[in-house]
């Protein structure tokens, strides 16, 4: 084969693909996230959500890379939609479909004011 075939190849802009798999990676990372900030934090940790949002989006606006920028934008919309998460993975947890923080068993419905659990 030429080096003419691979013409086309140093030709492609790889942009697109980069941001979609970092797209991924950071939608990924934020399940983890959300859990380990409702177990610890409660509900009450969304404003933190909030200003990492909003600082990411502001970011990605002042941010002249083609690649940075839509990256920072993802990361705060991710934040973002990360407090509507908090509150639903509160729910999933008073279901029972995610283990309850026991220092904070007060905090959920239908779970009393003090732990179940013995003191040892």
């Amino acid at each position: 084969m030429s080096s003419n075939n691979f013409k086309h190849v140093r030709q492609m802009n790889f942009s697109g693909l980069i941001i979609a798999a970092t797209t991924f990676l950071v939608i990924g990372a934020f399940h983890p996230i959300v859990i380990k900030a409702e177990y610890y934090g409660g509900t009450r940790c969304w404003w933190a959500f909030l200003a990492a949002g909003i600082a990411f989006i502001a970011a990605s606006l002042f941010t002249e890379n083609d690649i940075i920028s839509p990256v920072l934008g993802v990361v705060g919309c991710s934040c973002l939609w990360s407090i509507l998460e908090l509150f639903e993975q509160k729910k999933r947890v008073e279901k029972g479909w995610f283990p309850m923080n026991p220092k904070r068993r007060s905090c959920y419905k239908g779970t009393g004011s003090a732990p179940n659990e013995k003191n040892e």
